[in-house]
C-alpha cells in the first residue's frame, strides 16, 4: 500500500478503505440504515427493519454456492446413490458457517478486500497467486454456470444463442445499474427463484422415511465401487465450499458498508442463507432419488439435462419445467456472485475504483472485468466443439486444489492481531477450521490423484488418507506444544464494536515465525506441483 491510498475516517477514527464509496449509509434491498445511526435496537420492530436492511451479502453468496455445478454434483448423488448422502450436507454447515462467519468478520473490521489483506500480509507472490488462481478459477466456473443456463433453455424450447445472449445481458446489467441496491435487489429477486425447488419436491414426494435415513452417515454401495463415491463425496465438499465465496462475501460486506456494529444481524443473513441452500440441495437430492428410484436410470448419472429429463418422466412435464426454471435461476446467482467476486479482487489489488455504488463511468476498470468475464464465458459456451465436459472437470479439480491454500489464509488473517484486534479468532474457532484445513488437504491431494490416475482404487485413497492422517496428528501436536510455550492470557475483547483496523501501511509487517514459513513454503511447493499436473493431465485428455 503507499501513502496516496485513501485514510476516510469513521467514527472520529482511521480506517483502511480502498474506495471511498465503501463508506455511507447501508442502502440494503430492503432497507436503509443512515451513516450515523447509533441508536440502539430494543424492540422487535425495529431489530427486524435493521435486519431487513443488512439481509444479501451471506444470503447471495450461499444461494449462489447452489450453481450450475451443484445441481449436476447433488443431481449424481440423488441418481447413483438415492438420498443415502444427504449426511454429507449436514457435516458442510458448520464448515460454511465457521468460513462464511471468518470473512464477514474481516470485511466489517477490516473495510479491506481478502485479495488485498493477503497481498499486503504475506507478500507479491501469495497476493498475485491468490488474484490470478481465482481469475482463472471463476472463469472456468462461469462457463460452468453457461452450460447450465443452456441445458435449461434448451430444455423449456428456447433457441440457444439468443437465451445464452439475453442472460449474459441480464447478468451484467444488474451490475451496471450504477446502484448497490437495485444490484441487491435483483440478486434477491432470483435467489428467492430457488424455492421453485419446493413444488417440484412436492410433484416428486420421496419418501420421508427414506430422506430422514439419508441423515445417518453411511457408504452406499453404487456404480464405480468405493473409490467413485469417495469422488463425489468429495466433489459435494468443492461445490459446496468453494474460494470465490470467501473472496465474495468479505468484499460485498465491506461495498454494503456493513461495519461491526451490525455484526449480529450479518450472522443471522448467513443463518438465513445456510438455511435456504440447504433446503435447496436436500431437495434436488431428494427429487432425482425418487424420480430415478427403480428405473432403468439409477446409477446411470449422465448430465443435469437427463436429470431433468428424468424428472419430467417420472412427475410429469410441469415438474421438468420447474426444475429446468431453477437450474437456470441458480445458474444466473452464481454468474452474478462469481463476477463480481472476481472483479473485487483485482479492484482491490489493482488499486482501481471497484463499488457497486458507482456506475460504470466511475469504475471503469471494475466494470469491464466483470463484463468481460461475463462475455467471454458465455462465448466459449456457443463456440461449436467447445470441450465442455473438459472445462466442468478442470472446474472441480481446479476448484479442490486451491480451496485449501483459501483457508489456510483464511485461518492466518483471523488470528492476524494487527488485522482484527480485538475480534481475532477464539481457541474453538482456530482448534475447528484447522481440523478443517487438514481435511481439505486430504480431498485436495485424493481429488488430484483421481484425475492423474482414473483409475485409483478404494485401497488407495484410504491409504492416502492413513498416511494424511498420521501427518497431521504430528502437525496438530506440533502446534499444540508450540502453543503452550508461547501461551498467552485470553483476548481482550473490550471496546471491539468500534474497532476498526488502522490504514494498512500503519500496520506493522507481520511476524513469520520458522513453523510459518516452513508450512507456506510446503503449501507453495504443493500447489505448484498439483496444478502443474493437473494441467498436464487436462491436455492430454484435450488431445485426446
Amino acid at each position: 500500500m503507499t501513502t496516496t491510498d485513501p485514510i476516510v475516517r469513521i467514527d472520529d477514527r482511521t480506517a483502511a478503505v480502498l474506495d471511498d464509496q465503501h463508506v455511507g449509509d447501508i442502502r440494503g434491498a430492503l432497507g436503509t440504515i443512515k451513516a450515523g445511526d447509533t441508536a440502539a435496537r430494543t424492540g422487535l420492530s425495529a431489530k427486524l427493519k435493521t435486519l431487513l436492511a443488512i439481509v444479501g451479502p451471506g444470503l447471495i453468496v450461499l444461494v449462489g454456492d447452489n450453481d450450475a455445478g451443484a445441481f449436476a454434483t447433488y443431481g449424481e448423488a440423488g441418481q447413483n446413490y438415492g438420498p443415502k448422502l444427504l449426511w454429507t450436507l449436514l457435516l458442510l454447515v458448520p464448515v460454511l458457517y465457521v468460513n462464511q462467519e471468518m470473512v464477514l468478520r474481516l470485511g466489517a473490521v477490516t473495510g479491506v478486500g481478502h485479495a488485498r489483506l493477503i497481498l499486503e500480509r504475506f507478500g507479491k507472490f501469495w497476493g498475485a497467486f491468490s488474484v490470478i488462481d481465482l481469475f482463472l478459477l471463476n472463469a472456468l466456473t462461469l462457463v460452468t454456470e453457461f452450460i447450465g443456463i443452456t441445458m435449461a433453455t434448451r430444455y423449456l424450447g428456447l433457441p440457444t444463442v439468443p437465451s445464452v445472449a439475453l442472460a449474459a445481458l441480464v447478468i451484467i446489467g444488474a451490475a451496471f445499474t450504477g446502484s448497490f441496491r437495485r444490484f441487491e435487489r435483483i440478486a434477491i429477486f432470483f435467489c428467492l427463484g430457488s424455492l421453485t425447488l419446493i413444488p417440484v419436491y412436492v410433484f416428486a414426494h420421496p419418501a420421508p422415511s427414506e430422506m430422514l435415513g439419508g441423515l445417518v452417515p453411511s457408504m452406499p454401495a453404487g456404480p464405480g465401487g468405493m473409490a467413485q463415491l469417495m469422488l463425489l463425496i468429495i466433489a459435494i465438499v468443492g461445490t459446496t465450499v468453494a474460494p470465490w465465496q470467501l473472496f465474495f462475501q468479505q468484499s460485498y460486506v465491506i461495498d454494503k458498508r456493513i461495519t461491526p456494529r451490525f455484526m449480529r444481524y450479518e450472522k443471522a443473513d448467513l443463518w438465513i442463507g445456510l438455511v435456504v441452500v440447504m433446503i435447496g440441495a436436500a431437495a434436488i437430492m431428494g427429487i432425482v432419488s425418487a424420480a430415478f428410484a427403480g428405473t432403468h436410470g439409477f446409477g446411470n448419472f449422465t448430465d443435469a439435462a437427463g436429470v431433468t429429463n428424468g424428472i419430467e418422466a417420472y412427475a410429469g412435464r410441469t415438474a421438468g419445467a420447474l426444475f429446468a426454471v431453477a437450474l437456470l435461476d441458480a445458474s444466473i446467482v452464481g454468474a452474478f456472485a462469481v463476477s463480481l467476486s472476481s472483479a473485487y479482487a483485482i479492484g482491490d489489488v489493482l488499486g482501481m475504483k471497484h463499488s457497486l455504488h458507482r456506475g460504470a463511468k466511475h469504475a471503469k476498470g471494475f466494470y469491464a472485468v466483470y463484463a468481460g468475464l461475463v462475455a467471454l464465458s458465455a462465448t466459449i459456451v456457443l463456440i461449436p466443439g467447445s470441450p465442455l465436459g473438459l472445462l466442468t472437470t478442470g472446474v472441480q479439480t481446479l476448484a479442490g486444489v486451491l480451496l485449501p491454500s483459501a483457508t489456510v489464509f483464511l485461518l492466518l488473517l483471523c488470528n492476524d492481531k494487527e488485522v482484527l484486534g480485538p475480534w481475532v479468532n477464539g481457541r474453538f474457532t482456530n482448534m475447528f477450521t484447522s481440523v478443517v484445513v487438514g481435511i481439505l488437504v486430504v480431498l485436495s491431494v485424493i481429488l488430484t490423484a483421481a484425475v492423474l490416475f482414473p483409475d485409483i482404487s478404494a485401497g488407495q485413497i484410504f491409504l492416502i488418507m492413513e498416511v494424511s492422517a498420521g501427518i497431521g496428528v504430528l502437525t496438530a501436536g506440533y502446534a499444540l506444544l508450540r502453543r503452550k510455550r508461547a501461551a498467552t492470557g485470553p483476548i481482550d475483547r473490550t471496546g471491539r464494536a468500534e474497532w476498526r483496523m488502522p490504514p494498512l501501511q500503519y500496520l506493522p509487517p507481520p511476524v513469520m515465525s520458522t513453523g510459518r514459513k516452513i508450512g507456506l513454503t510446503a503449501l507453495r511447493s504443493y500447489l505448484f506441483l498439483a496444478m502443474a499436473l493437473v494441467i498436464v493431465k487436462l491436455v492430454q485428455l484435450a488431445l485426446g
